[in-house]
């Protein structure tokens, strides 16, 4: 079997068990609220190839391994949330991001960029030639 690279956006820090039950084959919904991710998400769209870890940005570089998915649909949002105390009250603003995405086979990172504050993640990986059929 060839192996070859795609650049994909990075989505790093995701939880074991959600790359699990993605793995399984059926699409899901997560929704991500984490600063990085959403900055990252800001340059992806619906047909879009993802690469998704469990690594936290900090220490994701080459040779970590996760997994390719595919975006079906993405939203960004914004929620206000307003606290009442008798004597005042807060808003609050909350970005949140909920997208679908369907398994497509596992990767490895080649390459690593962008993992500096306010710019979006990018890897290089390496990807077996062919996608596993859903």
């Amino acid at each position: 079997m060839m192996n070859c690279t795609l650049k994909c956006i990075a989505l790093t820090g995701i939880a074991p068990h959600i790359i699990e039950e993605l793995k399984k084959g059926k699409p899901r919904t997560l929704e991500l609220q984490s600063a990085h991710n959403l900055i990252s998400l800001t340059a992806a769209s619906p047909g879009d190839v993802l690469m998704l870890t469990s690594v936290d940005l900090d220490d994701f570089t080459t040779g970590d391994r996760g997994i390719i998915v595919e975006v079906i649909s993405l939203t960004i949002n914004m929620k206000r949330l307003i606290e009442y105390t008798p004597v005042h009250y807060e808003e609050r603003e909350r970005m949140s991001a909920r997208i679908q995405l369907r398994y497509l086979n596992g990767a490895m990172a080649k390459s690593v960029e962008g993992t500096g504050w306010g710019e979006p993640t990018f890897a290089e990986v390496l990807r077996p030639s062919h996608f596993r059929a859903g």
